[in-house]
């Protein structure tokens, strides 16, 4: 039937795929529409563990069409490039949501460092990956962003640009700046936060 679903005995069936393979859902008849599955939601086809598992593949490196063609292989279970494809873009549009977030206005410590890691773009390559860790007034830890910066390694001109960013994002100002010795980086700093230890 049409989406994966036809009908069994009188009863709706239809398939999902879960982190086991496919399953087979009896749904009942409701002609009132009123019925409202718990487990598997109205329309759904695909659980949440296949989701992270697409998700963990995609961060490996793998491509939408080797994703596909492993889920098959291990779970018989039949996800399309598309769907890999709207799975990962969600993510993203969340991603970006989240490293847009409105700030505290203040933070008594923030840790900055530059790590290297290899990304696949086409092929491997090392990647300055720039981050910021928050201390929050409660004492909570917070990583405020993560910026992927071009190959050739860290710099003070690109560590300026995300302290301003972090500044439009609402935050007024930072007690103390944990930092490196990269030269350039505490005028950077005294830039944008000038009483900032």
């Amino acid at each position: 039937g049409k989406n994966g679903s036809n009908s069994r005995n009188g009863k709706r069936t239809k398939t999902v795929v879960t982190d086991v393979g496919p399953v087979t859902v009896e749904v009942p008849r409701d002609r009132a529409g009123a019925f409202e599955p718990q487990i598997v939601r109205k329309h759904q086809r695909r659980l949440t563990g296949v989701d992270e598992m697409v998700l963990s593949l995609s961060a490996k490196g793998l491509t939408h069409g080797e994703i596909s063609a492993h889920l098959a292989e291990v779970y018989g279970a039949d996800v399309s490039k598309g769907t890999i494809s709207t799975i990962t873009d969600s993510v993203m549009e969340g991603m970006a949501e989240w490293q847009a977030r409105p700030l505290d206005s203040v933070y008594p410590v923030v840790f900055i460092d530059c790590v290297n890691v290899k990304i696949r773009e086409g092929q491997v390559a090392n990647r300055p990956i720039y981050m910021a860790l928050a201390v929050t007034a409660e004492g909570h830890r917070d990583i405020l962003g993560l910026w992927a910066g071009s190959e050739g390694g860290e710099g003070a001109k690109h560590w300026l640009r995300v302290l301003t960013e972090l500044k439009n994002r609402g935050v007024e100002d930072v007690l103390m700046l944990v930092c490196d010795g990269l030269k350039g980086l505490p005028d950077a700093v005294g830039e944008v936060w000038p009483q900032t230890v």
